[in-house]
């Protein structure tokens, strides 16, 4: 015996011949709304990824210095319709904090321990740019760069480093200026690298015969011995001669010496051994130009915008190495007469 399901909440009869009617009231309406709930799944669907590349990463560069410092460069897409936004840092170490504008506007910022709230004014993209020093430690001769990137990235290597080991392959490396840049993924990379230093070659001394040494040396001493007395000679006499001017010649190479250091870019890079090569090549500059140059024409040599400048400027003053004063509302960069030794 064949049994039928028949639905309670529809109004329905069976005819005596067996077939089933059912009532069509409210087809119609449900036709009309099916597409609107189709389209309104639809653009929930599309809304979802606009919503998630606000405040998205575009790209992210680091760069190492000798010194243990990196400098963190990145463009973040934003939402221009929020007045704030919040960025999380790479730790709360942070140095020459720098946020700009698509526009090229500085924006202002706050920053508290490892997080940064940025004003952003209307901006769909924020180029943002610091110093940190807490992505790497040193242990011995071996440094260790650490970092659990949120997106792809490169890192551009000190100079003069040689990687020693690294817990993942990077997807592509290139040399640039006698540096290394490496293209990493998303997730924790750690790098171990130490610094080269360039070491004289060693050569392995001739091989003599043993007897024909004894004569060679045998005669050496007598002709040695000849030169010896003759040098003594010529130098006591040369010393009677010099002995009044001497200290007059003493002080003249002293004075010399003190206004040739006084802006020589040698000494204070052997005072400053962790200097950057950027920063080497502005001391430069300015020591051809006088020893003080206006921050403006740094810009000009350099091709450098004045936040970039501003930066560097900053940091060569907190080094001692120079001093910034106002003239005719610029800034003059001027060499330190005295320089400290750092300890």
């Amino acid at each position: 015996m064949s049994s039928e399901i028949v639905p309670i909440h529809r109004k329905e009869f069976l005819r005596e011949d067996g077939m089933l009617f059912v009532r069509t009231d409210g087809i119609l309406e449900t036709m009309v709304k099916a597409p609107l709930i189709i389209a309104s799944l639809i653009f929930v669907a599309l809304a979802i990824p606009i919503q998630t590349s606000f405040s998205s990463t575009r790209t992210l560069d680091l760069t190492l210095y000798s010194d243990g410092s990196a400098h963190v460069s990145s463009q973040l897409d934003v939402d221009p319709l929020n007045p704030d936004f919040e960025v999380n840092l790479f730790g709360p170490s942070i140095d020459n904090f720098v946020a700009v504008g698509e526009n090229g506007f500085l924006l202002s910022s706050e920053i508290i321990d490892d997080k940064v709230t940025i004003d952003t004014f209307g901006t769909s993209s924020i180029t943002i740019d610091y110093d940190i020093h807490d992505l790497i430690s040193k242990e011995g001769r071996v440094w260790t760069f650490s970092l659990d990137s949120p997106t792809d990235y490169s890192l551009l290597m000190p100079q003069n480093s040689i990687i020693v080991g690294m817990n993942a392959l990077p997807s592509n490396m290139i040399i640039i200026n006698d540096q290394t840049q490496l293209e990493l993924s998303t997730g924790l990379s750690e790098i171990n690298y130490i610094l080269g230093t360039t070491n004289p070659p060693v050569t392995n001394p001739p091989v003599t015969n043993t007897k024909q040494s004894t004569l060679d040396i045998f005669t050496i001493s007598i002709i040695g011995v000849s030169i010896t007395t003759a040098v003594v000679g010529a130098i006591i006499v040369i010393k009677r001669k010099q002995t009044k001017s001497l200290p007059v010649i003493e002080n003249e190479i002293t004075e010399s010496k003190t206004k040739t250091d006084s802006n020589d870019p040698e000494t204070i890079f052997n005072l400053r051994p962790e200097m950057r090569e950027d920063d080497k090549e502005i001391i430069k500059f300015i020591s051809e130009n006088g020893g003080q140059v206006l921050e403006s024409d740094l810009r000009k040599k350099f091709l450098q915008p004045r936040t970039t400048m501003w930066r560097a400027v900053k940091r060569l003053e907190r080094q001692g190495v120079i001093e910034i004063v106002k003239k005719d509302l610029q800034n003059l960069v001027k060499l330190k007469k005295e320089l400290e030794e750092e300890e």
